[in-house]
């Protein structure tokens, strides 16, 4: 199994980045997936979750900024962030629920 996130970056508050995860190793599209956050000195934290019929959640911090999707001919997942905070600087990992399983992360920054 690879996921293997990019995207991230430097980014001014109020801008947008848009992260994806390429995925290999295991059948997609019959999986749920998700990305998790971790800051600067805090937990890991869920952002938001995917089913593999396409319904989502979201962390309350991020609805209504945030929308997460997914590509399954692509096997690719997508975190669309909007409206960015100083707050949401955090290293963002690419994650599948049912094998509790991470990928490596992609670092978020945003300058207030």
């Amino acid at each position: 199994v690879q996921l293997q996130a990019s995207g991230g970056g430097l980014v001014q508050a109020g801008g947008s980045l848009r992260l994806s995860c390429v995925t290999s190793g295991f059948a997609f599209s019959s999986y749920g997936m998700a990305w998790y956050r971790q800051g600067p000195e805090k937990q890991r934290e869920l952002v938001a979750g995917i089913s593999s019929l396409g319904s989502t959640n979201y962390v309350d911090s991020v609805k209504d900024r945030f929308t997460i999707s997914r590509d399954n001919a692509k096997k690719t997942l997508y975190l669309q962030m909007n409206t960015l905070k100083a707050e949401d600087t955090s290293v963002y990992y690419c994650h599948i629920p049912f094998l509790d399983y991470f990928g490596k992360g992609t670092q978020v920054t945003v300058s207030s």
